[in-house]
């Protein structure tokens, strides 16, 4: 496995075998390309080290080519494209191309809208332990789609994509535990999602959160930074 923070050696490694025809690495270094770690960041050519690993039957690169697709990364933008290797991807039991997949048949993005396979790969994945596919189900007992409206459920699913580690989970719980009046409770789990929430997110909570008619909300609100410009 590649150090979290690669070195040059590593990176000459990795490149090596790419070029070798390993699959694994051919991911790996798809994701330097398009991390820009290492290397001049270039989507395009991650896109085509992803490409040449799905052929060679890499799940994860099936799932990576279905993200380049859908978000734009060294192509045009297309779900419609996407969609396909996603699905592959879940079809082979990966959490990640379950919940994209799933993503998109729940907005209707590049297939048409059908929450109730949606349901049924964010369970699958959700089975495999993936807290944002878990958060999500959350949200479908929440607002009531396609099965009858829990809240329990809801805040039980809310809650374990929280100790996941998925920062809208934290959100989602902290949520619940402000309509019960927890407010402590609640601001430390908000105070956990600039962690690894994007700063678009960030800007979402504190608007959120100066919402409320509650000192304590806004304070902590007023310790984010300021919002993102649209």
């Amino acid at each position: 496995m590649m150090q979290e923070q690669p070195t040059q050696a590593d990176l000459d490694l990795v490149r090596a075998a790419a070029e070798r025809g390993v699959p694994q690495a051919q991911v790996m270094y798809g994701q330097l390309l398009l991390d820009g770690r290492l290397v001049q960041r270039n989507a395009t050519s991650a896109l085509h080290w992803f490409e040449r690993a799905a052929k060679g039957g890499d799940v994860m690169a099936m799932n990576m080519v279905g993200r380049c697709l859908d978000q734009g990364w060294g192509v045009a933008p297309s779900a419609a494209l996407a969609a396909p290797w996603f699905r592959k991807a879940a079809e082979k039991g990966l959490d990640w191309g379950m919940y994209n997949l799933a993503t998109l048949l729940t907005l209707g993005s590049g297939v048409p809208e059908d929450k109730v396979e949606a349901l049924h790969w964010l369970r699958k994945a959700a089975a495999l332990n993936h807290v944002k596919s878990i958060n999500i189900l959350g949200g479908f007992y929440e607002d009531g789609w396609v099965v009858k409206k829990d809240m329990a459920i809801a805040r039980e699913h809310y809650l374990r994509a929280a100790e996941g580690g998925d920062f809208r989970g934290q959100f989602n719980h902290a949520r619940m535990l402000i309509t019960d009046g927890d407010i402590p409770g609640a601001i430390q789990w908000f105070s956990k999602v600039p962690e690894t929430a994007t700063p678009a997110f960030i800007t979402k909570m504190k608007h959120f959160l100066l919402q409320w008619p509650v000192p304590a909300l806004h304070a902590f609100a007023n310790t984010l930074p300021e919002p993102q410009n649209a």
